[in-house]
């Protein structure tokens, strides 16, 4: 049975680096050829780069690739815009019991399975829980066919069906109670259908890969199934009113949580995978580092695993640095409880530190005890902004 990552509950977003040593530090992390002979600009998902001219399917790189994506999101939103407003009393489902009935068989799901991840969309308003209720139910269902009960039965093509019930939910044809609640939920934001097929595919992924020989092939993994809530998640959260910021930079952003939250769990689940046979880590960056596959099923830390995992922690937490400077250009209503996820998922990179690096055989985790302390700084952060908040704390 294959162990996924899940990150697909953290639904969270963000980002822009806006200075020049930010960009050359991020650069320094990335593949040699990001941008060789090409002409390139900074994204707004990574802090790595976007090509900014077209290129040949073969030559394109992965963050190119997302790049895609997130302009056929932004596009999504302004004709969403310019149409008319969205009226979020209007479901598309007539049968208002029936309507009900799934959203709170979603609430249940979540409530059971991930505890934290419900307990912060508690703090967004009724509208919006429900609706991403709806779209974690459907992004565990997805993770569970591979790692499920059934999961050494799925093959490529019940991952073709679900897609096609997924094309089907979409057009107002649900075929369960929770995909009533998600095609009602896609009914009232505008909400692609594409990063949905992506995740799908990240499950194709699972089914037949276990190594990554560069970052590049990593990122597009961690897109796919990280990546692509933030942009199923940003529709929902919506963009404040006042923010000049523009829509294809807020959707870049969100892709910069999802990339550094999936990074974070590789890191805390070496040794797990391990057991299982997979390494979710740049093959080359190992070699470079002067360690291997055997090196890392054998689990014992070495002064070269120490500072290979510097390295693999310092740029999770630069997508976290670039996440941070987005949650701004949210509404006011959405931000603490992107902030609340930001600060407690980034702090597993504290707990693998406090850990000797030794992600082998113990769990970096965080105690219940920070979590609780997370949220008035998260709250702080949300409301007053941190640059309000930083004075207020030296007075």
């Amino acid at each position: 049975m294959v162990k996924r990552k899940k990150v697909f509950t953290r639904f969270s977003v963000w980002f822009v680096p806006t200075k020049m040593n930010a960009h050359y530090s991020l650069l320094s992390l990335m593949p040699r050829n990001y941008c060789t002979q090409r002409r390139c600009k900074l994204s707004f998902s990574s802090g790595i780069f976007a090509n900014s001219s077209a290129v040949a399917n073969s030559l394109r790189s992965s963050e190119e690739r997302v790049y895609e994506v997130v302009l056929k999101q932004a596009a999504l939103v302004r004709k969403q815009r310019r149409e008319s407003a969205l009226d979020l009393k209007k479901p598309i489902e007539s049968d208002w019991n029936r309507l009900n009935e799934a959203y709170e068989r979603c609430r249940e799901v979540c409530a059971e399975y991930d505890n934290t991840f419900y307990l912060g969309t508690l703090l967004m308003m009724p509208e919006l829980r429900r609706a991403f209720w709806a779209i974690s139910v459907w992004c565990r269902r997805t993770d569970e066919l591979v790692d499920g009960p059934n999961a050494t039965y799925i093959t490529p093509k019940d991952l073709e069906n679900w897609e096609k019930r997924l094309t089907d939910l979409f057009e107002g044809r649900p075929s369960d109670v929770y995909d009533v609640a998600l095609s009602d939920t896609v009914s009232k934001y505008p909400i692609d259908i594409q990063p949905f097929k992506d995740m799908i595919e990240g499950m194709t992924l699972d089914l037949t890969k276990s190594r990554y020989k560069n970052f590049d092939e990593l990122y597009l993994y961690c897109y796919y199934v990280a990546g692509t809530v933030g942009l199923m998640s940003v529709p929902v959260l919506g963009i404040a009113p006042a923010s000049k910021a523009s829509i294809e930079s807020v959707y870049n952003a969100a892709l910069a949580l999802g990339i550094a939250n999936q990074l974070t769990n590789i890191l805390r689940d070496v040794g797990e995978d391990a057991s299982r046979g997979r390494i979710y880590l740049p093959q080359d960056e190992l070699a470079q580092a002067g360690l291997s596959d055997d090196d890392i099923f054998r689990g014992k830390v070495t002064n070269k695993w120490r500072s290979f995992m510097k390295g693999q922690i310092k740029r999770a937490r630069m997508f976290y640095d670039e996440a941070e400077k987005g949650v701004s250009e949210l509404n006011l209503t959405s931000r603490w409880a992107v902030w609340a996820s930001l600060l407690l998922y980034r702090q597993i990179l504290d707990a693998i530190e406090a850990n000797d690096y030794n992600n082998f055989t113990k769990r970096a985790y965080v105690p219940k005890a920070k979590k609780l302390l997370s949220l008035p700084a998260a709250y702080g952060r949300a409301f007053m902004g941190n640059s309000k908040l930083a004075k207020l704390i030296m007075r």
